[in-house]
């Protein structure tokens, strides 16, 4: 139990080194004093950290539809593979991801797991060079991009540690949504910086495209390098380790028993795995379907307006209730999805893109929305399990209930995030599939439809509706 003396956080941190033993963020003398600036900190680090967590994670977004004009010959169905085997590692690291934080700590974790991504980044930009490397050389790049999606669980779970109850909402969105900006900002970076030499001879000689061009698609790898070596020193020399949030995995565990750990899972995955799903598929689904289009000059817009519009998500949770909003949300997805399909082209002939384009604007907001409102219904409906289980009970035993009960928040938000991850490979491989079988994306369109209309029900019936069990 955390000491009763007013101990400053700052003192203990300077006593203590890194690792911080007196946290108390329901305190608001010591938030005000302390808490909140030491919170502050810990938070904007984290922000740049998963920026390029999802960077990495999702470069093959944009790599793949450049790969054959340097002179590669993979078909498409294996780029679709490439750009969905980094969400479906990304989202199995995050499962372990998930627990990391309370067994090491966040300052070592963030650390360790942001310096990882120099190998997959600085891989990828010697073996781009080559057009004799193998694809399978490619397809373990791009499951080793998948590190770069487990960050996203443990980098709530240690926020999420951090700030009182009434301000998790917000920095839950802040880091998810500014975290998430990373697909939009490496979207719109690889197609600037594969076009000069960015490093000058150091990072070698540009690749010869098939129209006379030139590019230097190692760039797409290299870019990344001295950034993330700045935030892992960043993250090393200004983040804090919180000694109240340790737990082992065994004191984690029990939300495999949780029934509401399942079905938030199941919510996320149509919310954060739409986002991450259509945000690996957007650019190649622009490129077979509109082939007159350059994807890359727009593809990273829909990341970007999701990314953003995530902290809103929260922020209108807050005013409104989680659950009444997320419902909405999935009503508006399923009528932006119907607005793609009106656009598409049939037998690869009328369709509309700009109109395509703005259906899938609605659909990445729809899904930004859904990221911020689902992540606040956690902690309400964890909170709410435990209060109504210690009703009654002594102090010590209501504190230590509300203790439990931030834990497995931070332990659901991240396995929520883990299990939601796989959207990243299902959705480009559910297109690449849908087009091999049918000659275009709509069936694995009607398929999506069908999921949202089930989370509409689940929404409705568990946390929505008169009487509900959890009303969130």
């Amino acid at each position: 139990m955390a000491s009763s003396k007013p101990l400053s956080a700052g003192s203990d941190a300077k006593a203590s080194g890194p690792v911080i033993h007196d946290w108390r963020p329901e305190d608001a003398h010591f938030w005000a004093e302390t808490g909140k600036k030491i919170a502050t900190r810990n938070l904007w680090i984290s922000i740049p950290a998963l920026l390029l967590a999802f960077s990495v994670w999702m470069v093959w977004s944009a790599v793949t539809v450049r790969l054959n004009s340097i002179g590669f010959t993979f078909t498409t169905d294996e780029l679709f593979w490439l750009a969905a085997l980094p969400g479906l590692s990304g989202a199995t690291f995050r499962i372990f991801y998930s627990f990391m934080v309370p067994i090491f700590g966040g300052r070592k974790w963030t650390t360790l797991s942001t310096a990882s991504l120099l190998i997959p980044a600085i891989w990828m930009g010697f073996a781009v060079q080559d057009p004799s490397t193998p694809y399978s050389v490619f397809v373990i790049i791009a499951l080793l991009c998948g590190f770069g999606g487990g960050n996203f669980a443990s980098s709530m779970s240690n926020i999420s540690f951090f700030y009182p109850k009434a301000q998790q909402g917000t920095a839950l969105g802040l880091n998810a949504g500014l975290g998430n900006l990373g697909v939009s900002v490496m979207q719109f970076t690889v197609p600037l910086v594969i076009t000069f030499a960015l490093f000058g001879g150091i990072a070698g000689t540009p690749q010869q495209t098939a129209d006379g061009g030139q590019l230097w698609l190692q760039n797409a790898g290299f870019v990344w390098v001295p950034f993330l070596l700045l935030v892992t020193i960043a993250a090393w020399f200004g983040m804090n380790d919180l000694s109240s949030a340790k737990a082992s995995f065994s004191e984690q565990a029990v939300i495999f028993k949780r029934k509401h750990n399942w079905l938030m899972c199941w919510l996320y995955i149509a919310t954060f795995g739409s986002f991450i799903g259509y945000a690996a598929g957007f650019p190649l689904l622009i490129k077979t379907q509109f082939p007159g289009v350059d994807p890359l000059k727009f593809a990273f817009l829909g990341p970007l307006v999701g990314a953003l519009i995530r902290p809103v998500g929260g922020w209108l949770a807050d005013k409104m209730g989680g659950a009444r909003v997320t419902l909405w949300n999935f009503v508006v997805m399923i009528g932006a999805v119907f607005g793609v399909l009106n656009f598409l082209p049939v037998g690869g002939e009328g369709g509309n893109f700009y109109g395509f384009l703005a259906m899938f604007m609605l659909l990445f907001i729809t899904t930004g929305i859904g990221n911020g409102s689902t992540f606040r219904m956690i902690p309400i409906i964890f909170r709410t399990h435990h209060e109504r289980a210690s009703a009654g009970a002594s102090a010590e035993a209501k504190e230590l209930a509300m203790k439990n009960a931030g834990k497995e928040s931070a332990a659901v938000l991240g396995f929520s995030s883990a299990v939601a991850a796989y959207g990243a490979f299902f959705i480009p491989k559910s297109f690449g599939t849908s087009m091999a079988l049918t000659g275009g994306p709509e069936m694995a369109l009607y398929v999506f439809i069908a999921y949202y209309v089930s989370c509409i029900f689940v929404t409705w019936w568990w946390y929505s509706r008169k009487n509900a069990e959890v009303p969130c």
